[in-house]
């Protein structure tokens, strides 16, 4: 086993992170404590009982020197293509700090692929009141920008000369991070079609996303079929997007967010993680649903009516058909990658709404209407807590959120909620949260993934 010699900051490290002196923990006795704040998902007794036989009998008396070899072998080859397939950004901070000390260990502190991570580090640290913390990937750069680029497009802002120039460098942007090739031997690294398709941070990172490549394509087409906007993403790599798109719908209809779902769910029960709640398989989600429903219904209808028409039309159909059987009895949708009923009921609605399913016609559509005016607060606004990502029940926060209101505002105008009053309330305390520079102040968090973080 590695062990790097003992320094004067490590010591010291030993000696204030430990309730104990270090030399008296008994690592072996707690391998199992964690704190119950921490402990959302506690290992189940199959994985208990699995890592007993491991640390006690498999590990000390079964397990063969040429078995050990060959495993670690495969895993320090999956450990080189992952940093290879993504310019040693990876998929996220946990395997990035794993990678760079794998690294570190076989090819020492001063190789070449130690320094790319010790740069790449930085990516996912940031510093604030609360001191230094951690994103969860690299960054959310092609996310918000295609979601700016709608914004202005939707507030009939884009063809304004004034905001010309900050929009086609935003469409510049799309352009050079969208990906051109897939993984090299993308199945011996277990990796998904990526060509075409848009990652939720920068190209470099390299990871398909569901919903990011459809944000990232509704974009495209919607600056680039405005005069004035060049043409940088061609109709071939817009097919590419729809082509990885198309490979992604799982048997249930829903779409996920890296990859279709691969295993079953009884993985759950091996889960170790203890912090994190469904993150053994992919899942369907309400919002990488609507995001690909939304983006292949634009395709076809602003783009090319003709390209892979009939997949097209059976994948929408497939979709919507599983977004309304998410569907809860009290209307609406548990969201997975934002807090949490209100930003999944707004992707939920825009679904239905890109297949003419409203609230004048639609039973599913008015009862997720009434399901956010039941929630309305005095002042107009909604907020909803996290507490909705861990209970899975709809929690309401202490006070109305600008963010969530917004969401609850777009979803009632997609399903074309008839009654002005309740939208008017919304708005007027969206607005009097205005600052005098435009903007608006962060307020209570508002994205939880992996039902706790």
């Amino acid at each position: 086993r590695f062990q790097h010699p003992l320094t004067p900051l490590t010591r010291q490290l030993r000696e204030e992170i430990y309730t104990q002196p270090y030399s008296s923990v008994n690592f072996a006795a707690i391998r199992n404590s964690i704190s119950p704040a921490d402990n959302y998902h506690p290992k189940t007794a199959v994985l208990n009982a699995i890592n007993f036989l491991l640390v006690n009998i498999w590990y000390p008396y079964l397990r063969t020197e040429s078995l050990r070899q060959k495993a670690e072998d495969w895993t320090w080859e999956l450990i080189r293509r992952e940093d290879e397939n993504t310019g040693f950004a990876n998929l996220g901070p946990v395997n990035a700090a794993m990678n760079f000390l794998a690294y570190y260990v076989h090819g020492g502190s001063d190789s070449v692929a130690v320094e790319r991570h010790r740069q790449h580090m930085h990516d996912f640290l940031w510093m604030k009141d609360e001191g230094m913390l951690m994103n969860g990937t690299n960054g959310v750069q092609t996310w918000d920008t295609a979601f700016l680029i709608q914004a202005l497009a939707a507030a009939g802002l884009a063809e304004e000369e004034r905001w010309r120039p900050m929009l086609v460098k935003a469409l510049e942007f799309l352009d050079d991070q969208q990906i051109r090739e897939d993984v090299p031997e993308q199945d011996v690294c277990y990796r998904q079609r990526r060509k075409g398709a848009w990652a939720f941070s920068n190209r470099l990172q390299g990871y398909t996303v569901s919903d990011c490549t459809s944000e990232g394509m509704k974009s495209v087409m919607l600056l680039q079929k405005l005069p004035g906007f060049p043409k940088l993403v061609s109709d071939q790599r817009l097919k590419d997007a729809v082509d990885t798109l198309l490979t992604m719908q799982n048997s249930s209809g829903g779409f996920a967010s890296y990859e279709p779902i691969r295993g079953t769910q009884y993985l759950e029960y091996l889960n170790a993680a203890e912090v994190f709640g469904r993150i053994m398989i992919e899942y369907d989600y309400p919002e990488c649903t609507t995001a690909v429903v939304t983006a292949l219904a634009m395709f076809s209808r602003m783009h090319d009516s003709t390209y892979r028409r009939a997949e097209i039309d059976t994948t929408i159909q497939k979709a919507v058909a599983w977004i309304l059987k998410d569907q809860r009895a009290d209307g609406s949708w548990y969201g997975s990658w934002g807090i949490c009923f209100s930003y999944a009921g707004m992707f939920a609605l825009e679904s239905l709404a890109s297949v003419g399913l409203t609230y004048k016609n639609d039973d599913h559509a008015r009862r997720a209407c009434h399901f956010f005016l039941d929630r309305q607060m005095d002042d107009g606004g909604w907020g909803e807590s996290y507490r909705s990502c861990t209970t899975a029940v709809y929690t309401p926060h202490e006070r109305s959120q600008v963010v969530q209101t917004c969401w609850v505002v777009i979803a009632l105008l997609e399903a074309e909620y008839p009654e002005r009053e309740p939208l008017e309330r919304a708005v007027k305390m969206v607005m009097s949260r205005q600052q005098k520079d435009g903007s608006w102040e962060q307020e209570a968090i508002e994205g939880v993934f992996n039902k706790s973080w």
